[in-house]
């Protein structure tokens, strides 16, 4: 029986653009420390050894600065790690396992696999990788390394590839697409007993069994991803196989579609939402309103979310859809006479119009009632 733990994706030395003052680096910290999180899952659940398939880093060119402070997480993990190169951090020329950096700081327990000649981890069980050596490979190396291997004789055959499935893009004619076909036949031919994948940033089931797996980045690294941050415990016994997910990631991404506002009790419900949120600091999250609200109530919105915007490590509101309709109230006390009244009259009708001047005229109205002393 072998127990280890399958990651993959960590992309360390990624950056957003969107993420408020302060944010990018615990977002970077929080990388970091996934690494060390890691090490203590597979210390608890007793695993011999940890594979990460593919793309640790974010690309060859990541700073100097986030190699070190990687190889001094890798210290932290009690047990050897196997390291794939990945379209991403390709072992190319100029890659970043080929700097100095990386060659001086490696800890002796971390392996980078270079090529596909199998790793023998104990007589019981071998590891064998597809590396990538290019950015953009003519096929998937896990077509190369699966057509050479013969079935195994008495061991457990652990395969680490990168790329992303067949059944998961619709771009099939990549070269560097794999086939659920050929990693089903791998899996019945018994030339793998497990094969661990690495590029779906969501921890995924490939096809029946429980014998090929996305294991998923540990830290979410965009929206949409609604099953990262975990880790996958794997143990092979025999011809079984026993999979599980260990939710580890620190970061979410939240983004919610249709959100109505219409009214005061609207309002109140989104500022309750947003309030009831834990662990804002380290969390994106992506609105898109939808509704029509007079002037002052938009007013109010826009308070209710400006602390928002200066507690969550990112908060995106989209309100395209969000049409601003002045009513009488909006307007009365403002004493609006000749020029100011006709103008406020034609942005008035500008935003009951579709098209490109609709939310300029917005804004203008906004800004001209503001000013008048309507709304604060």
């Amino acid at each position: 029986m072998v127990r280890f733990l399958h990651t993959s994706d960590w992309q360390l030395g990624m950056t957003r653009h969107y993420f408020s003052e302060g944010a990018q680096e615990r977002y970077n910290q929080a990388r970091f420390d996934v690494i060390r999180n890691l090490g203590r899952v597979a210390k608890a659940e007793g695993c011999q050894f940890m594979v990460v398939c593919g793309d640790a880093f974010e690309s060859n060119q990541v700073e100097q600065k986030t190699v070190v402070r990687a190889l001094e997480a890798l210290k932290d993990v009690p047990i050897p790690v196997y390291i794939l190169p990945g379209n991403h951090d390709p072992l190319n020329e100029v890659s970043v396992y080929r700097s100095s950096a990386f060659a001086q700081g490696k800890p002796s327990h971390v392996h980078l696999i270079e090529n596909s000649i199998p790793i023998q981890i104990d007589e019981d069980v071998e590891l064998v990788g597809a590396p990538w050596l290019s950015k953009r490979m003519p096929v998937n190396p896990f077509d190369e390394v699966i057509s050479v291997l013969k079935p195994m004789a008495g061991i457990a055959r652990v395969v680490l590839a990168h790329g992303i499935v067949d059944l998961f893009t619709p771009k099939k004619d990549d070269p560097g697409v794999l086939t659920a076909e050929k990693l089903e036949q791998a899996i019945n031919k018994k030339v793998a007993s497990y094969i661990a994948l690495g590029d779906r940033h969501t921890c995924t089931k490939v096809g029946m069994g429980d014998c090929v797996w996305y294991s998923g980045t540990p830290e979410v690294t965009d929206f949409g991803e609604d099953e990262a941050g975990y880790a996958l415990v794997v143990e092979l016994d025999g011809d079984k196989v026993i999979t599980k997910p260990i939710h580890i990631g620190q970061w979410k991404f939240i983004e919610r579609d249709q959100i109505y506002i219409n009214t005061d009790e609207d309002i109140k419900a989104l500022r309750k939402n947003l309030e009831d949120v834990e662990h804002k600091e380290q969390t994106a999250i992506k609105l898109k309103l939808v509704g029509s609200l007079s002037l002052s109530q938009e007013s109010v919105l826009q308070k209710s979310v400006e602390i928002a915007r200066q507690v969550f490590g990112s908060f995106q509101q989209i309100d395209d859809a969000l049409t601003v309709l002045p009513d009488d109230a909006d307007f009365s006390g403002l004493g609006f006479a000749g020029f100011a009244e006709e103008t406020v009259k034609r942005l008035r009708e500008k935003i009951l119009k579709e098209g490109v001047d609709k939310m300029t005229a917005r804004d203008a109205l906004i800004l001209l009632v503001r000013l008048g002393g309507g709304v604060s």
